[in-house]
């Protein structure tokens, strides 16, 4: 069974549940990351793991939104979200690894808390910064590996269980992989002990 297979079951096993329990880590520690990225985002937006969409409310109304998502029920529960708040978005299934569009096809790519958990985030960011416009921006908030030595040995004791069981990592730092590339650190906040970052790099022109 591939990576992405695996990762399919484990969020359809937990789509139902999931909005209750986002909303708990949410009010505990993300603070308005949700509307933080979200505001940024302008003309053709790719949304990459859009979950069951969480995001939607936030975006500006003259976005035009396509969000990607490997777990079909995830992405039923998007749909439904998208139909009660009147916005027309085009939800398709498929995989962070293999984005299927053209290079430079988007003005705005945005990932919420989902680096964390695709089985190959280093190459999940190439491709969305792949499919980024020359000049458009890449939004990316995530859960990270923590600032200081004791956080980050609990995140190495949690990963012992959930990296097998869901494949859900504690210690990535997507940052290093869009610096690497050569994007432009536009706007970067990091808090809750380093845990959670946040931030927006453009795309150089000409690239």
């Amino acid at each position: 069974m591939s990576d992405d297979e695996k990762q399919r079951r484990v969020w359809d096993r937990h789509a139902a549940g999931y909005d209750r329990q986002m909303a708990f880590i949410e009010r505990r520690f993300l603070r308005d990351t949700r509307e933080w990225i979200c505001r940024q985002a302008t003309g053709a937006t790719l949304e990459v793991a859009i979950g069951t969409g969480r995001n939607l409310p936030y975006y500006p109304d003259s976005v035009r939104i396509t969000g990607v998502e490997l777990s079909p029920r995830m992405l039923e529960i998007a749909g439904r979200r998208a139909t009660e708040l009147g916005r027309e978005v085009d939800l398709r299934p498929g995989t962070a690894h293999d984005l299927d569009f053209p290079d430079a096809t988007f003005d705005t790519v945005v990932c919420t808390l989902s680096l964390c958990a695709i089985p190959d985030d280093h190459r999940a960011v190439e491709e969305m910064i792949r499919v980024l416009r020359p000049g458009g921006l890449l939004l990316l908030a995530d859960h990270v590996v923590g600032a200081n030595r004791p956080v980050r040995a609990i995140q190495r004791l949690i990963e012992l269980v959930s990296v097998p069981a869901a494949g859900e990592h504690f210690r990535r730092r997507p940052i290093r992989d869009v610096a690497a590339a050569g994007l432009h650190i536009e706007q970067h906040q990091r808090f809750a002990a380093g845990v959670i970052e946040r931030l927006a790099a453009s795309k150089p022109a000409g690239t």
